[in-house]
């Protein structure tokens, strides 16, 4: 049964699934295009993080940082072993939920091209591209290969 329940992203098996996310991204991408947080700056006050399992089994994990007027997802993360069965449809979830519960209007995104899946899960949940946000693009960060997304909530 797919449990979601909020954790730290120092615990071992969160930390194990942070770890296959962004050695995938530093696999796909050059080190100055990867913009993924540390596992200290995930478990910073202002976001949170979610991890799915079935039963004891780590499937996958998601945070949400809480910046000024919108939410943000900082990482998405399925192991293989949850995918193609609603595990990130669940997280994302929890994420937008939170998102919406806390008063947010937008809830937005930056992921990687040639990421086709899980734009297509964006895309599903009602993400559509925008332009870019936050500190992306500003003092020298390379954002060639990123993909800026958004989606409008109501409350």
């Amino acid at each position: 049964m797919l449990t979601i329940e909020k954790t730290d992203p120092r615990q071992p098996d969160a930390a194990r699934l942070l770890d296959a996310s962004q050695a995938m991204m530093r696999a796909l991408y050059d080190p100055e295009q990867t913009h993924f947080l540390s596992h200290d700056a995930l478990a910073a006050p202002h976001v949170t993080l979610w991890q799915a399992r079935d039963g004891s089994d780590p499937l996958g994990v998601v945070a949400l940082a809480d910046m000024d007027d919108y939410a943000e997802i900082k990482s998405l993360f399925v192991a293989e072993a949850g995918r193609r069965r609603g595990v990130a449809r669940a997280l994302m979830r929890a994420a937008e939920d939170h998102a919406r519960a806390a008063g947010y209007r937008h809830l937005k995104l930056e992921t990687g091209i040639g990421l086709d899946a899980a734009h297509a899960l964006y895309r599903s949940l009602g993400f559509r591209t925008c332009g870019v946000f936050g500190e992306y693009g500003q003092h020298g960060m390379d954002i060639s290969a990123s993909v800026f997304m958004e989606k409008k909530l109501e409350t």
